[in-house]
């Protein structure tokens, strides 16, 4: 099938339709008659396939004997139709989230376990985008472009209070990563910290992300295959884990602000 009618069927038209407006456009303006031959579309379905070409305004009809079929420009009609998909795609993603949101607080047993990094670091970016008032994150380790997409997440949420205690730096493809300077020049709170191998993610006190992996024998390089991630909903083991980095994010902060004696 040919690439431009695929996308115009994806957007609503027929097949039919989606020939007829095809051919106008290399034809410019022509008779049913004309639009019939140069499309292959049945003569028979060419005047219902046309008036509904012109009800959906992707052409204009000017009066004649006969009537002359006039094809409006792609750029005006496909950027109008990408807004008007974008706008029910955002509606539909606002109406099944809150479906979605409220299906899973109904769920028994809230952990599921999630199996690869792509998938591990979508889910990290969908607690991020659900978050109301806190991210806090110990960091031990970073997958390939994981740093880049926290980043991103967190820039769009300006509101989110954001605390990251991290090891100072980790190992990406045998490159030595900075964590704590990666997230501090971004404006994101981050600590020093003695992290051991391992990551966690809470978000409001109500739910977190733990993620594992193996190492390499040398113990620098994730090996990214055995990335497994635990999501968890039970409020009480999230809200324990949220005290429990809060006190420790305290007492780095109280040490760092220690007045050094002078000797």
């Amino acid at each position: 099938m040919d690439e431009n009618i695929a996308t115009l069927k994806g957007i609503g038209l027929t097949m039919y339709e989606a020939q007829a407006y095809v051919t106008l456009t290399s034809l410019i303006q022509g008779t049913a008659d004309e639009v019939s031959k140069s499309s292959g579309i049945p003569r028979s379905k060419i005047y219902d396939v046309l008036k509904k070409l012109n009800e959906k305004d992707f052409i204009e009809v000017e009066d004649g004997r006969p009537l002359t079929y006039i094809v409006k420009s792609p750029v005006e009609v496909l950027n109008r139709e990408k807004e008007r998909l974008n706008s029910k795609i955002d509606d539909s993603i606002s109406r099944l989230t809150n479906i979605y949101e409220n299906g899973m607080s109904q769920v028994q047993a809230p952990i599921w376990r999630i199996y690869g990094v792509e998938k591990i670091i979508n889910q990290e970016i969908e607690i991020i985008k659900r978050a109301k008032n806190t991210i806090n994150m110990r960091i031990g380790f970073l997958f390939e472009g994981e740093g880049e997409a926290l980043i991103n997440a967190f820039e769009k949420r300006q509101s989110l209070k954001v605390n990251i205690l991290a090891s100072p730096t980790c190992y990406i493809n045998n490159e030595e990563v900075n964590i704590i300077k990666m997230f501090k020049d971004h404006n994101i709170n981050i600590q020093k910290a003695d992290i051991p191998f391992v990551k966690v993610l809470i978000s409001d006190s109500k739910e977190m992300m733990h993620t594992y992996t193996k190492f390499s024998e040398d113990k620098r390089n994730v090996i990214p295959e055995t990335a497994i991630g635990i999501w968890n909903k039970y409020e009480d083991v999230a809200r324990n884990y949220d005290e429990r980095f809060e006190n420790q994010l305290k007492k780095i902060k109280k040490r760092s602000n220690k007045p050094k004696q002078v000797t």
